[in-house]
């Protein structure tokens, strides 16, 4: 049975990349426009994103800067986001009636601070442009004719026909996708999870759950990856940018490990020698008071105390007595401070995948299949992952806007 009849462009993935490549097809009105998505829910993604605010972009219009912020696919962003970037995005929106505001991070929200305002501008735009939307279906898989059409089998043993194929059906491995990918000879990367928190069980530094710091440095051992941002000690381990943003970068290595892995903290994200140099002051400028009743670094009291315990420093001890070796351990302590990692919390639908259709097997240009006319990728389908900030729905639109106009295109 053949579900639609007329020329079309099929989209599946009801998520963002889906929704902006469907919307962006719809626009040339050459084609009817079919999404289908797997679950009873549309723009999941897009719903929790932000703490229910929708992170929508990053504000910045430096895409060098932009694309810094990419572990895979930063390469062949480059062009896909010279035709759709950051201004167009915001352009996009404000066009349809959603205002963004940059916050001091940069990061990018509707002015309401709801989630709820980008879903529904997307399904106001949806419904504008007739796009069929049909939930619940879930493909299992793709016959390309010889005639460079497909044949689409769902669930129920229904055929779906169209003319052009989208692919948006997310990164991870419970969406579907890779494996009938895959029987079509497309090369697949094998995703691992990506932007997740460490999890620590039963380390002392539980204690301290709820104390951040603004800026800390991570490192994971024996390796080079590295990054910088706020840190926030939770009930299982440790969170916040800085974290995140290792376990992107350094996503296939701690894959690799299991997730069973050692890391430094560097409290203060300082240099040793720049360190040293601040203690060598603090001896002269607070020598008379003591070790634990002057935290000189501005580091959250309960952090200092915890880790002057930690490396066996006397909390009476004045500053003005402190040795060479008790410098060291404060050294130690602030710069160098080690914790094994024992598993990984990612936080349910929210989280990103490292992997997926390997971006050498498309064009940037159109994000068309180089073995397959008329199939097109978009989103996080491909091995493409940012970091946190706004990164991945930058990737989405951009992505889902560039396929959506280009199968769209009449040759």
């Amino acid at each position: 049975m053949s579900i639609n009849k007329k020329p079309s462009i099929i989209v599946v993935g009801g998520g963002a990349a889906g929704f902006f490549a469907a919307i962006a097809a719809a626009e040339n009105q050459a084609y009817e426009v079919v999404l289908l998505e797997k679950s009873t829910k549309l723009l999941s993604k897009v719903k929790i994103s932000g703490g229910g605010r929708c992170n929508v972009t990053h504000h910045t219009f430096d895409i060098k800067y932009l694309l810094s912020h990419y572990p895979r696919g930063a390469h062949f962003l480059k062009k896909v986001f010279q035709q759709f970037g950051v201004a167009e995005t915001i352009a996009w929106f404000e066009q349809r009636g959603v205002v963004l505001k940059a916050e001091k991070d940069g990061r990018m929200f509707p002015t309401t601070d709801q989630s709820q305002t980008i879903i529904d501008c997307l399904m106001k735009e949806a419904r504008k442009l007739n796009i069929l939307i049909h939930t619940q279906v879930s493909i299992e898989q793709i016959l390309p004719t010889e005639a460079g059409n497909f044949i689409l089998l769902d669930n129920q043993q229904r055929k779906w026909q169209c003319q052009k194929l989208i692919i948006a059906t997310g990164g991870s491995p419970k969406t579907g996708g890779l494996d009938w990918l895959r029987s079509l000879g497309i090369g697949v990367i094998a995703p691992v999870p990506s932007l997740f928190s460490f999890n620590m069980p039963k380390n002392p530094i539980l204690s301290l759950q709820g104390c951040a710091v603004p800026k800390a440095k991570v490192v994971l051992w024996d390796t080079k990856q590295q990054t910088e941002g706020a840190l926030l000690v939770t009930h299982w381990g440790m969170s916040g940018p800085a974290v995140l943003k290792l376990s992107a970068w350094a996503a296939r290595e701690l894959a690799a490990l299991s997730y069973q892995a050692k890391i430094r903290v560097n409290w203060l994200a300082l240099s040793e020698e720049n360190l040293r140099e601040q203690l060598q002051n603090y001896k002269q400028q607070i020598a008379q008071r003591t070790l634990g009743g002057k935290n000189p670094f501005l580091l959250p009291e309960r952090l200092w105390l915890f880790l002057l315990q930690k490396y066996q420093l006397n909390e009476a001890k004045k500053w003005a007595d402190i040795s060479k070796k008790e410098m060291h351990q404060c050294v130690e302590a602030l710069c160098y401070d080690a914790y094994l990692v024992e598993g990984k919390t990612t936080f349910k639908e929210e989280f990103v995948t490292a992997g997926g259709v390997d971006v050498g097997e498309v064009q940037a240009k159109d994000m068309q299949a180089k073995r397959i006319r008329n199939l097109y990728f978009a989103g996080e389908i491909l091995d493409i992952d940012g970091v946190t900030g706004g990164f991945n729905f930058q990737a989405a639109w951009s992505t889902g806007y560039v396929a959506g106009k280009s199968a769209a295109d009449i040759e």
